[in-house]
């Protein structure tokens, strides 16, 4: 360690100043319960294999001090790490919206006011388990690339994976926590990154009780246009959507009807898409018909496009007529129409009102708290999103345990999460997701872990908690409540 340290201060001054660590204490109270804990906020260095600085890794950790009027034995409590993803999103959204001891409250599938939006100690909070340490990455929020260290060599599947490895470890270190049950919670991109993660703690030495995955996914390929899977994992979400809008699945209960899609999906869809061009007029008519029934778009249109409707049609067309485009992250929100000359992809994949709704107050709450309440004074700028300066160029390559080929560009991270729990069967694994979900499909999840053929004690141990949300769980009130039952028997198991 100290050869480490002795090298990382050899390093070029960082790019930009690192401001005082600042730590408050505070209360969270909710359902008659009662938390005393530190809220601490600063810097990790996260040093690179030959002891030179990479960068510096923003957190913000919730230390409980007594839980009830108890006091807690730091040294035996769960300690979970926590990010979003991307790549390129700092934790806020997790944190503030999500499992911290502070959230903003929401408003259903509605726009929350940014200039009146209400505080509250979060009844969800996963505190009540766990301490909690919120990572953001390398190049997000205020974590920061060691100036002349070259983000080519961070910005990466296996690189970013190999970071939140070595500031894990920094910060159990910092904070004489080795012998704490240590947990990970991973939303959207930040589940690949659990993947990878789980499989390198394990092969630096550091046992992982539990690894969380919020809105999955794991094979890369099945998430890209013109593979059939990516139709097929999509068509369940659009019949929930669907009936959510009164367009479909009319007196059928929500769960029954999203597993009638999925039934539907991996059968006769998927049969009828891999024919391709060789299919019967007569059969793709009847495939149509079932397909609309479903997801509420007419036959024609349906025929018209072979029976596969991207994400962005179904987004812009489903409530055409009402002049409204739906979310992406949460197909039940509904914003205006862009307008006509609008139509570039990426930019409409990024106009999306689930996330317009509440980011805006995620955010200004997290930056009032830290500031007002913990002491912490940070830089002006706050990388809250820069998806289009680190995730465009992300490096996807990834040598896949136990396969010779390397996957360039789309890999399968679900093979790390096997080779994981083969490696340490006593790790438990619960995967959280919504069916309201379209960047992370509830279908292609499934999928992937079911092709991995695990053995029986293995694929037992792993929980899956399926919600009638969107992405984000936690905005939807309901889910809340479900998510915070989970996670408590998860924990205790």
């Amino acid at each position: 360690m100290a050869e480490m340290e002795s090298a990382a201060a050899k390093q070029a001054v960082p790019a930009q100043a690192v401001p005082e660590p600042a730590e408050a204490s505070l209360i969270w109270r909710a359902g008659g319960r009662e938390i005393s804990y530190t809220a601490r906020a600063g810097h990790l260095d996260v040093v690179d294999s030959e002891g030179v600085l990479e960068g510096k890794m923003f957190n913000v950790s919730y230390l409980a001090e007594k839980v009830d009027g108890k006091c807690v034995d730091a040294r035996r409590r769960p300690v979970s790490f926590c990010f979003n993803g991307g790549p390129g999103s700092a934790s806020v959204p997790i944190n503030f919206g999500g499992i911290g001891p502070r959230r903003v409250v929401p408003n259903g599938c509605g726009f929350v006011d940014a200039a009146n939006y209400e505080v509250e100690d979060n009844p969800g909070t996963l505190l009540t388990e766990s301490d909690l340490v919120f990572l953001d990455a390398l190049g997000t929020g205020w974590s920061f690339v060691a100036e002349g260290y070259g983000t080519e060599r961070v910005y990466g599947l296996e690189a970013d994976a190999r970071a939140f490895c070595r500031a894990i470890c920094q910060w159990l270190e910092d904070n004489g926590r080795w012998g704490s049950p240590l947990y990970l919670v991973g939303e959207s991109y930040g589940t690949m990154r659990n993947s990878v993660l789980m499989r390198y703690l394990g092969e630096a030495g550091v046992p992982v009780a539990g690894v969380v995955m919020v809105s999955a996914l794991f094979d890369w390929t099945q998430n890209l246009p013109g593979n059939d899977l990516y139709y097929v994992g999509m068509m369940p979400s659009f019949a929930a959507t669907a009936q959510h809008f009164g367009l479909a699945g009319e007196n059928v209960d929500e769960d029954e009807w999203f597993d009638r899609a999925s039934a539907f999906a991996g059968d006769e869809y998927a049969s009828a898409l891999l024919q391709g061009d060789r299919i019967d007029a007569s059969r793709q008519r009847a495939v149509a018909e079932q397909l609309s029934a479903f997801i509420g778009l007419p036959v024609e249109y349906l025929i018209a496009r072979n029976l596969r409707v991207s994400l962005e049609e179904f987004r812009r067309d489903l409530m055409a007529a009402d002049e409204k485009v739906i979310g992406r992250l949460d197909m039940r929100f509904a914003g205006s129409a862009l307008l006509p000359i609008q139509k570039a992809s990426f930019y409409f994949a990024c106009d999306d009102p689930a996330s317009h709704a509440i980011e805006g107050a995620w955010y200004a709450a997290f930056r009032a708290f830290l500031r007002n309440e913990v002491g912490y004074r940070g830089p002006a700028n706050y990388r809250l999103s820069v998806w289009g300066e680190i995730g465009i160029g992300w490096n996807w390559v990834h040598d896949e345990p136990g396969v010779d080929e390397t996957t360039v560009a789309a890999p399968n991270v679900a093979l790390d999460i096997a080779v994981a729990l083969r490696r340490s069967p006593t790790t438990k694994l619960m995967i959280m997701g919504g069916r309201f979900d379209a960047a992370t499909p509830w279908w292609n999840m499934e999928h992937t872990i079911a092709q991995l053929y695990l053995p029986r004690e293995l694929r037992e141990k792993i929980w899956f908690c399926r919600y009638g949300c969107g992405h984000m769980c936690y905005v939807d009130e309901p889910t809340l409540a479900r998510m915070t039952q989970d996670f408590h028997e998860f924990y205790q198991a």
